[in-house]
């Protein structure tokens, strides 16, 4: 424990000094705590601890620029984890994670596409395509080779999905052994909940899955097509998030691709015309049951230099013990991602990628819940974990890895909820709790929020897929119920028109971007209203007899079921 004294000492030096540049005016009205019948007086009290100006002082810290963005095996994203072990020391909680101590270490590669590499789309007719790395194409190479060569016929894949449940299969038929396979992201368009979800994103519709099945299924490589309303944000989100080093889990036996791409629209549209076609027909044919993927007059020629670095990050485990002496060995996780993107290289102007928002946010509300919990008088039957992963930003790399080495058996594991960029813009009226429907806790999360004077509302952009791209889609993974906890459209003293456009206006100017910044005029009652939300739930769920379970057919029930024989 000497160790975390001196990381305190430390932490404290630097912390106190720019904590207190915090404008007093800033702090808002305390937040009521609602009273939940099937909470004890103990939980009642760690709702009543949570305080907002807390949560705004941990994302002041996380997102300075002395943490320089937060980068996974980077210096900041190591202090981040330094930082988070020590307040869960200082709070009092038993550490968790490897050989008695609070992180579990992730060992990973580091990929980073150089600039010598070179990518050209050569149709068969008419002049060479040589594109801008970081303007027209992000690539990388997943193989870790450090130079690599690809000289191979380019497929049109359509949307790149093999979904028997859905009777859709955009690779019958198709020899992709080799080859680069150009396709959407995305999934068919759809009304009915019952054929890839109606208008809520499956994973097959995440470019995560693309990577996946195209590697498994022998191809060299992908190339994703970016549509801004298809993907749900901007080729600027894409470029920064690709423009730096990729990690990857070290030990990950999955087979992997030497090209995992995308490119600009305009660039497939020119691609297309080279090739005597049409991508607005194409993708048009593509979104009707029975595509036949198509090998196109061209080829793409890829010389890729990468840098590959081995290096370790850390998940950052806490518990309180549970109560009961038959049910403590089970567990309750809140979890939430400190990572961001780091300091991207190549790039004009301010390059910290700060990341106040995502998740500054979801960390500053995970210590808040982690030390409410831990002044209750008492804890809940079931014990209690927090964990801040790393490496979201990579894939989910962190959490993938918790998944697989739980600090508990996945079959004891009731119920995970993380947080993920909550936006601080004052008290909500609404909640989103999207994934929560799908296990059997729904009701107490109804109930609970009635009790709370919050309306439940659906994700307002279903198409972006949010289920699939946060924390808890690896535990879900790994067959333990899980959704994320956050705030729905409609804030105290204006509409849900209003909070609709401060999403917006955040994915268009903010999201992924260096102005994620924090600032003094930031409302974090919100985001304490989310945080004894979560106590009043994942409280309800650590006292349940039985653990929590998925509504039977639901795609992750199989996992569960697996884990608990």
């Amino acid at each position: 424990m000497r160790r975390i004294a001196l990381i305190a000492l430390i932490l404290s030096l630097i912390t106190v000094p720019l904590l207190a540049q915090a404008p007093q005016s800033s702090a808002k009205p305390a937040i009521p705590v609602p009273h939940v019948a099937a909470l004890s007086p103990a939980a009642e009290q760690a709702m009543a601890a949570v305080d907002p100006e807390k949560i705004r002082a941990h994302v002041k810290f996380l997102a300075s620029d002395l943490l320089e963005g937060r980068g996974t095996g980077a210096r900041g994203g190591d202090i981040a984890a330094e930082y988070i072990a020590t307040q869960f020391a200082l709070y009092g909680l038993q550490p968790a994670g490897d050989n008695g101590g609070y992180l579990q270490k992730v060992a990973m590669l580091g990929i980073a596409t150089q600039d010598g590499s070179t990518f050209a789309l050569l149709p068969d007719k008419g002049e060479p395509m040589n594109l801008r790395n970081r303007v027209d194409v992000v690539a990388m190479d997943e193989t870790t080779k450090t130079v690599d060569d690809v000289d191979a016929p380019i497929v049109w894949m359509g949307y790149g999905i093999d979904a028997p449940e859905f009777n859709w299969n955009d690779y019958k038929d198709a020899d992709v052994k080799g080859k680069v396979l150009l396709m959407m992201v995305n999934q068919p368009p759809s009304d009915n909940p019952k054929f890839f979800g109606g208008k809520a994103l499956t994973y097959y519709g995440r470019w995560t899955y693309k990577y996946e099945q195209a590697a498994r299924l022998g191809a060299a490589g992908v190339i994703l097509i970016h549509k801004t309303d298809m993907a749900s944000y901007g080729w600027n989100v894409v470029r920064n998030s690709w423009s730096g080093e990729r990690a990857y889990l070290r030990d990950d036996p999955s087979p992997k691709l030497k090209v995992a791409s995308w490119i600009q629209l305009d660039v497939a549209a020119k691609l297309a015309a080279a090739c005597g076609m049409n991508l607005d027909e194409m993708m048009a044919a593509a979104q009707k049951p029975g595509f036949k993927a198509v090998t196109l007059p061209a080829k793409l020629k890829f010389h890729i230099v990468s840098t590959v670095r081995p290096f370790e990050s850390s998940n950052v485990i806490a518990k309180r013990e549970g109560s009961d002496s038959k049910l403590k060995g089970g567990a309750v996780i809140y979890s939430a991602h400190y990572d961001h993107l780091g300091i991207v290289p190549g790039m004009a102007g301010d390059n910290i990628y700060n990341g106040a928002q995502d998740n500054g946010t979801g960390v500053g509300i995970l210590l808040e819940i982690a030390r409410a919990f831990a002044q209750a008088p008492q804890s809940p039957a079931r014990s209690v974990y927090f964990a801040s992963v790393t490496a979201e930003e990579q894939g989910l790399r962190g959490s993938e890895y918790l998944g697989l080495h739980p600090p508990v058996p996945a079959k004891e594991i009731s119920l995970d909820l993380n947080y993920d960029d909550l936006p601080p813009l004052g008290v909500p009226e609404q909640v989103n709790v999207s994934g929560a429907e799908r296990t059997t806790f729904y009701p107490t999360v109804e109930r609970t929020a009635k009790e709370f004077g919050l309306a439940i509302v659906p994700d307002s952009q279903p198409g972006a897929g949010h289920y699939y791209r946060s924390d808890h889609f690896s535990f879900a993974r790994a067959g333990v119920p899980a959704f994320a906890i956050n705030e729905g459209d409609k804030y105290q003293g204006h509409d849900a028109e209003w909070g609709k456009q401060q999403a917006r206006d955040y994915v268009a100017k903010h999201y992924h971007q260096p102005s994620d910044e924090y600032y003094p005029e930031m409302d974090f009652r919100g985001d304490a209203v989310m945080a004894q939300f979560g106590i009043a739930l994942g409280w309800q769920a650590a006292n349940q007899p039985a653990t929590v379970g998925w509504q039977p057919g639901d795609e992750f029930a199989k996992k569960r079921l697996a884990t608990s024989n």
